[in-house]
């Protein structure tokens, strides 16, 4: 299981455009999201797959890090995985 960070999305984005954004990309499906609202400014979500371990994120993570997406430039990070 892995979780992956995504800062700086533009507000009222919804899953489903997560969703395709990152497959377009060669991410599996994700099985779970949660939205944070931070402050406003910068919202971001966190990105669940079950199946997928942070190995195989971390080496898709750099083709969509730091790319302009819907008028933002998107951070994208790998969170550590939860058992190490």
């Amino acid at each position: 299981m892995a979780d992956l960070w995504i800062g700086n999305i533009e507000t009222g984005t919804s899953d489903q455009e997560i969703q395709e954004f990152l497959t377009r990309y060669g991410f599996p499906p994700f099985d779970g999201i949660k939205h944070i609202p931070g402050e406003g400014s910068r919202p971001a979500v966190v990105v669940n797959f079950e199946g997928t371990g942070p190995e195989m994120l971390r080496r898709l993570q750099p083709r969509v890090h730091n790319m302009f997406w819907k008028n933002r430039k998107i951070n994208v990070q790998v969170m550590k995985d939860r058992s190490e």
